[in-house]
């Protein structure tokens, strides 16, 4: 008998503990974000084709290789976005945002490359995005970095992990090490590899990062940008690395990191771990000060950084299991009813409970504590004597039940009606009996 339809390649179902992990990067994400004022925004899943390859520029592999690229009934070319930045610079100039500059802006979800899935790396896979746009002011670089590396602390995502950093410099910086850069590769065209002659007129950053063995003696020989600092992009750079001391985030120079496309601007950075394999970039970003001009918009200089969710997932300790405080096991059919009274009052009134109907009695108490449940709740309705009998079995004793227990007798009057008579009860850590007769 066939399977049925099947799971895509590079996509994935997320459950279970993996799904507990996923959600525990994206509340320690929220509640960070909250901490340092910046608003939640949502945004469509695509945007017309042009917006991102303007931005992340038509010679990238994301653009030429791994974009999700089809035509709408309409004929128009649309895309599944690959990345945050760019629907948020688009939303910026369509929406008007500009008038509330600078803005502090985070978010998360799915987004979509073809690229051949590898341990971390997904089609659809999922980011969180921080920016802040409308300011060339160094705190905001400093901003954004501190804020990453405390996400990373409440994560428990330490060990191993290293800030590396990088100026970019100016425009005027950029200008003259680009020329540099292109006068040093022309000179070597004939040993470049064939993609870095193809980066060589549009993009020649990019063979900076090559990972072909041809390119590597090469690169490794190009000049380094430091002899271009203007002295502006030096003291830029020297805000943010103070400003990081200050803060106490620890970060090594990396004069190799770069971004290819010429909107980038100063500040280039990654959080880096060895224990993801060669894919080890956790956090990635830097200032883009020229990108909103790239799409037609006015000057506005913005700083931005992505992370993989799951890949932040695989590196946490697995979260505590979520469990109910009460799991109710009615005994006979007769008492299903009483036993979904008790359910739907206990949830008003902000205790988590469940209900187990089916299977054997002992099958249903071990799944149960299977779950963590703290007490199982049995209810059993005795038509003979009209009598409601109520058993409270903890399965995990804590403090933690102790005042749902204590006021367990109020839920079962508000269930079953005031004039109901509760007995007491002697809540001790063993199984106890309420008894409740019906007037």
């Amino acid at each position: 008998m066939g399977k049925g339809p099947q799971r895509i390649r590079g996509t994935q179902d997320i459950w279970g503990e993996e799904a507990d992990r996923f959600d525990a990067v994206v509340a320690a994400f929220d509640r960070v974000r909250r901490l340092y004022a910046f608003r939640h925004v949502h945004l469509p899943v695509f945007e017309a084709t042009e917006v991102f390859a303007r931005s992340i520029g038509e010679t990238t592999d994301i653009v030429s290789k791994e974009m999700y690229t089809f035509p709408d009934r309409g004929g128009d070319s649309l895309t599944l976005r690959p990345e945050f930045t760019a629907g948020i610079c688009r939303a910026w100039l369509s929406e008007g945002w500009q008038q509330h500059a600078p803005m502090k802006l985070a978010t998360h979800g799915p987004v979509f490359r073809y690229e051949r899935p590898q341990k971390g790396r997904f089609r659809q896979f999922h980011q969180l995005d921080a920016e802040i746009i409308g300011t060339d002011s160094p705190q905001a670089d400093i901003e954004l970095l501190v804020m990453a590396d405390q996400i990373l602390r409440e994560l428990g995502i330490t060990e191993g992990v290293t800030l590396e950093l990088n100026t970019l410099g100016d425009a005027e910086t950029r200008d003259a090490w680009r020329a540099a850069l292109v006068a040093h590769f022309e000179a070597h065209r004939g040993d470049l590899s064939e993609d870095s002659v193809a980066r060589l007129d549009k993009n020649p950053l990019r063979i900076l990062d090559s990972k072909d063995p041809r390119d590597r003696p090469i690169a490794d020989g190009a000049p380094g940008i430091d002899d271009f600092l203007t002295d502006e992009a030096r003291a830029f750079f020297a805000q943010v690395t103070a400003g990081l001391d200050a803060a106490g985030v620890a970060w090594t120079r990396n004069a190799k990191l770069v971004r290819g496309l010429d909107y980038y601007r100063h500040t280039a950075f990654e959080f880096v771990t060895d224990r993801l394999g060669a894919q080890g970039a956790l956090i990635a970003g830097g200032r883009y000060d020229g990108l909103i001009e790239s799409l037609g918009g006015p000057p506005a200089p913005a700083v931005g950084w992505a992370a993989g969710i799951e890949r932040l997932g695989m590196l946490i300790e697995a979260p505590p299991l979520e469990a109910p405080t009460y799991v109710i096991l009615p005994n006979n059919d007769e008492s299903i009813d009483v036993a979904q009274l008790l359910l739907w009052d206990l949830r008003r009134a902000d205790i988590s409970a469940d209900i187990a109907l089916t299977g054997k009695r002992d099958r249903r108490i071990d799944r149960a504590a299977k779950r963590g449940a703290a007490a199982m709740l049995f209810v059993t309705y005795e038509q003979e004597a009209s009598r409601i009998h109520v058993s409270v079995k903890p399965l995990v004793w804590s403090p933690a039940i102790g005042e749902p227990l204590a006021t367990l007798k109020d839920h079962l009057i508000a269930a079953l009606g005031a004039s109901a008579d509760v007995q007491p009860s002697l809540l001790q850590p063993e199984t106890t009996l309420l008894v409740v007769r019906p007037s």
